[in-house]
């Protein structure tokens, strides 16, 4: 029998995935029912942005919404770069963890009501939050409704080529774990492919540090 699944933004709001944030170390993992892992970079989401997120920061313009912004490494560098930034995360711990450092976020879905939707030159999917709800179709459509008529979405996908939609939930890999959610992973092909259908069209894509990029257009 499967699990009875947990809110999206009640399952991240639970430890392990909190413990992590406030400690700022892993490890953490989605775990999918068949005991497969995936590595959650909690180390590197607390640091400052590293080689690859200096490539996504350089082709932001204007005003920047990140979802999922976790603990706010990109949002913080956007403001210190002179862009309007915000962040949005489910988490409190990663929407304090973000304001610490001197950024701005808020604390709730990206499909609550939002600040300055359809306004948003640039919309980040950083570290696989394409994933977000399970439902990517979903958040493509979202995040078309929050972007300007001629703004952007960089979207971090998977370097394999994957179009899955799991359930998963987080586990620290020492006992602790959450409740099941909903979860997806895209690489580049299945993005592109799901993108024109929310009003998106491929403008480019690149590659830094083993870690892999789509950039989309209105």
């Amino acid at each position: 029998m499967t699990a009875q699944l947990a809110e999206p933004a009640l399952a991240w709001r639970a430890d392990p995935y909190a413990e992590a944030l406030r400690t700022g170390r892993g490890p953490l993992y989605l775990r999918r029912g068949d005991g497969w892992l995936l590595p959650l970079e909690v180390e590197r989401w607390c640091a400052a942005p590293d080689v690859a997120d200096t490539t996504v920061l350089d082709r932001c313009a204007g005003p920047v919404l990140d979802i999922g912004c976790g603990p706010g490494r990109l949002v913080t560098a956007l403001a210190a770069r002179g862009h309007r930034a915000l962040g949005v995360d489910v988490t409190p711990e990663a929407v304090a963890r973000t304001v610490r450092a001197g950024g701005s976020a808020l604390c709730r879905s990206v499909f609550d009501p939002l600040p300055r939707e359809g306004r948003w030159d640039t919309v980040l999917l950083m570290d696989g939050n394409i994933g977000i709800g399970g439902d990517p179709a979903a958040l493509l459509r979202r995040a078309a409704r929050l972007a300007s008529p001629s703004g952007s979405l960089l979207v971090e996908v998977a370097g394999a080529d994957v179009d899955e939609r799991v359930e998963v939930h987080v586990d620290d890999g020492r006992g602790g774990r959450g409740a099941p959610f909903r979860w997806a992973r895209l690489g580049t092909r299945a993005l592109c492919a799901e993108a024109p259908h929310a009003g998106w069209t491929r403008s480019l894509t690149w590659q830094a540090a083993d870690r892999y990029f789509v950039g989309l257009r209105r």
